[in-house]
This record gives C-alpha cells, sequence and structure tokens, in this order.
C-alpha cells in the first residue's frame, strides 16, 4: 500500500500550483483543501463506470482538485478500487503526490463485493455475519452496524481497496440508522465503543482523522428522533480521547433544494441553536457537503432568482455547485461525475472565485 497522508505542505504545494481562483482553497484540518470534490456514489458496477470515475479523478487533479470521496458500499467496493489506481497511476507518474491529496471513506452499511462471485447476499452472510464481525444484535434495519469488530474490518478493507496505507478522513456513515434500532442511552454506548475503535485506528495510523457523514441527522432539529448534536459527539470523542481525540469532520448534503444546512437552526451550540454549517465551523469541524448537485436533477433549469444571483456562471450545473460551494461554513463541496467532460464542466469552478456568503444568505431573505 502507498505510504502517507494529506499533510499541511503538500497540499499548500498542490494549491501554490493549481493556478484556482482565490478562495478555491479552504484552510481546514491543517490542510489546504479545494472548495469541490469528487463523489464516487452513483453509477453502475461496471468497468465503464470505473473507468469514467478513474478520467474525472484525472481532472480533478489537473483543474485544482484534490479532495476524493467514496465509500466501501458503493458500487459494490468498485468506486473505492477506483480512485485507488487512479490516484497510484497519478503519483507514478508524478501529476501529483500522496501529501497532496485528501482521501475520505466511509463505513458503516453492511456492504457486497461486485467483483467476488458470490451472490450479493451470501457475501455479506459469510464475510461478516457468521465471522462475528458485525454481531447480529448490533445491526440496525438488516443493514448497519458500528460495532468495533465491525469497524476494524472495514477500515482494513477499504484500506486494501484504496491502497493508501492511511486514510485521511475515515466516517461513521448514517449512524442515525441505529437510533431506529434502539433507544438513546444503547445508542451512546454504541457510538462510544466506535469511537474508541476510531481512536485506535489513528494511533496506528491507520486513518489521520475521523467523522460523521450523515443524510438526516444533522439537519434536523433536536426534537427529531434521528437527530445528531455534533457537541454531543464532540464531548463524547473528548470523554474517550481526551483534547487530542480525531473527531474532525462533517458531511451531510447541502444544495439548492436541501438548504438546512445553512438556513435552518437544527444544533444547539453554547451560543444557542445555529444551521449545521455554522456549527460545524463554531465547533472546529471541516464541513463537506454532499448531493451538490441532487444526484443530477439541479442540473436543469433553476429558478429565476437563483440564476440572477450567479449571472456570470454558463450552465445550471455550475450555479448548483456556486451556492453549495459558497455556503458559509462549507469546506468542499463534493460532486459526483463518472465523465471527463462533466468533471471538466464543474471542476471548471475552480478558476472561479466563490461567491461572497452574503449573496447566498441572502437568496434566504
Amino acid at each position: 500500500m502507498i505510504a502517507g497522508r494529506a499533510t499541511t505542505e503538500g497540499t499548500k504545494r498542490f494549491a501554490d500550483r493549481s493556478g484556482a481562483a482565490p478562495g478555491h482553497f479552504r484552510e481546514a484540518m491543517g490542510l489546504s483543501l479545494s472548495s469541490l470534490g469528487l463523489g464516487t456514489y452513483l453509477g453502475e458496477e461496471d468497468a465503464a463506470t470505473d473507468a469514467g470515475y478513474e478520467a474525472s479523478v484525472a481532472a480533478g487533479l489537473a483543474t485544482g482538485i484534490n479532495v476524493f470521496d467514496t465509500a466501501i458500499n458503493y458500487r459494490g467496493q468498485k468506486s473505492e478500487r477506483a480512485i485507488g489506481r487512479a490516484l497510484a497511476s497519478a503519483f507514478a507518474e508524478g501529476r501529483a503526490a500522496r501529501d497532496e491529496v485528501f482521501v475520505s471513506t466511509k463505513g458503516g452499511y453492511l456492504p457486497h463485493d461486485a467483483e467476488d462471485s458470490r451472490p450479493p447476499r451470501r457475501y455479506v452472510q459469510e464475510s461478516f455475519l457468521a465471522s462475528g464481525l458485525a454481531p447480529a444484535a448490533e445491526i440496525a434495519q438488516g443493514s448497519h452496524c458500528m460495532a468495533p469488530s465491525y469497524l476494524r474490518d472495514q477500515i482494513a478493507r477499504s484500506r486494501a481497496n484504496l491502497g493508501l496505507a492511511t486514510i485521511d478522513l475515515y466516517y461513521l456513515h448514517n449512524i442515525e440508522t441505529q437510533l431506529s434500532a434502539v433507544d438513546r442511552a444503547a445508542f451512546r454506548e454504541r457510538l462510544r465503543r466506535a469511537i474508541e475503535a476510531l481512536e485506535e485506528a489513528s494511533g496506528k495510523g491507520e486513518i489521520a482523522a475521523w467523522g460523521l457523514a450523515t443524510w438526516d441527522g444533522l439537519r434536523v432539529p433536536p426534537e427529531h428522533p434521528e437527530h445528531l448534536s455534533m457537541a454531543d459527539v464532540c464531548s463524547l470523542a473528548r470523554e474517550v480521547a481526551g483534547d487530542l481525540h480525531h473527531f474532525r469532520a462533517v458531511q451531510l448534503p447541502v444544495n439548492l433544494a436541501m438548504a438546512h444546512g445553512v438556513a435552518y437552526r437544527s444544533q444547539q451550540v453554547d451560543e444557542g441553536r445555529r444551521p449545521a454549517l455554522e456549527a460545524a465551523r463554531s465547533l472546529g469541524l471541516a464541513a463537506f457537503g454532499s448531493a451538490s448537485l441532487l444526484q443530477g436533477r439541479l442540473s436543469g433549469d433553476l429558478a429565476e432568482e437563483v440564476v440572477e444571483c450567479f449571472p456570470t456562471l454558463e450552465t445550471s450545473a455550475q450555479r448548483a455547485l456556486q451556492f453549495s460551494r459558497s455556503s458559509p461554513g462549507m469546506t468542499t463541496a463534493l460532486v459526483g461525475v463518472s465523465s471527463p467532460e462533466h468533471a471538466t464542466e464543474d471542476f471548471g469552478l475552480a478558476r472561479i472565485e466563490p461567491a461572497p456568503a452574503e449573496r447566498i444568505l441572502g437568496l434566504f431573505t
């Protein structure tokens, strides 16, 4: 596996030579991270989609993108492997160095393996259930587990899939799923044990940091049964590992149709309730936005006020991405592209300055 991780010096080196517009790179987690990143959720489990993602990684690196996001359950583990191959090629050819790029992945769902000959159900049964890695009593909705033994296994598999000795950011994936199976006290204990496993992995250099990647948990109010509190997770991380814990980031949907992270006060912090992005910034957490184009649905016609807000941009996709990456508190807006043509269009925003925060907030007043 390729040694190393994203570093302060490496990511700044990448930013300095990128030719990107001011504001495209943001300081977060002690690194210089691009305001746009590649997501790899969508697509068939086939070689053509693999090739598309690999070409999109290359296009991203060439246009000033150094954030690459995936998950072990995306496309039956093939998305992780495609990113791993593309980055290994880039490193070997001198188009980028390991310390210049930031790679995140996620664990929690029970994944199948598209390259294994066994049917998915049998693969999961034999790999995780029969082995005891995912204890039956700790599986929620028949699909989600965050038991320490399971997380250790998933981190090892993701490292192998990516071909990286160290994963820069490892997310617990949609842990609000567990709240459908247990009460808050049991959930907190499961989360504590998961954090212990993640801190152990950090200590071994298998991951550099960990975070929460969510769909609903950070956007819904405290009264909601799936609510997750960033402040409470920070507190629990300190209980487990002290002030030197490795909880560094959150991920949640942020787009024109799902703007809760910008405009809805869902998170309780010391000063009161704040929107998720603002709360993350207050707590010193990097914030990564998923579903920036809402799986392509924001690439069509947009409302007149949105077009007027970004008059110099040429396409709806660019306007939607400009909203997401310019939202106050955003570190990186992730966009799933598996063709170099779309990657060139979307990542072309790296040459354009983000919009002022007041313009984004003005859409809600």
